[in-house]
């Protein structure tokens, strides 16, 4: 039994998973905002916002600390530098989740994570149809600019 225990497992091993929220945390960091599916998002939301607050003490010990989990050198510099002085006037609540519906191939529950008051950014998203793009470049007519 469960009783008290915290944490999902997802299916994994402690090292995988270990190594999976790490990748996704650096991910968080490099780009503001990763989809995922709505339980790792859920399970990552601690964990991001967590070593955003040690980041918040910008001194060799903290950064030690978060340098565990964000083993990227320029990620780690970007937090320090430009993340973790957004917040330093909010007291907790630096992610949200927002979700997405349904992925179609095998129904998950897909989620948007990405940081509070993140600088606007136009986020473009690739929506390639399944035939690899090809016919809808060629239906299209291409316009010269030499006007």
């Amino acid at each position: 039994m469960r009783h008290r225990v915290a944490g999902k497992k997802l299916g994994r091993k402690t090292a995988h998973r270990v190594s999976l929220f790490r990748n996704m945390v650096t991910a968080l960091f490099e780009h503001d905002r990763i989809v995922t599916t709505e339980t790792k998002a859920k399970v990552l939301k601690p964990i991001a916002e967590k070593l955003i607050t040690h980041a918040k003490n910008n001194d060799l010990h903290h950064r030690r600390l978060v340098a565990i989990s964000v083993q990227n050198k320029t990620v780690l510099k970007r937090l320090f530098d430009e993340i973790a002085p957004r917040y330093t006037n909010r007291q907790g609540g630096y992610t949200r989740v927002i979700k997405l519906g349904f992925r179609p191939g095998d129904a998950a529950m897909k989620a948007i994570l990405e940081l509070v008051d993140a600088p606007e950014k136009v986020i473009k998203e690739k929506k390639e149809d399944k035939s690899g793009g090809k016919k809808a470049s060629a239906a299209k007519p291409v316009e010269s600019e030499s006007k």
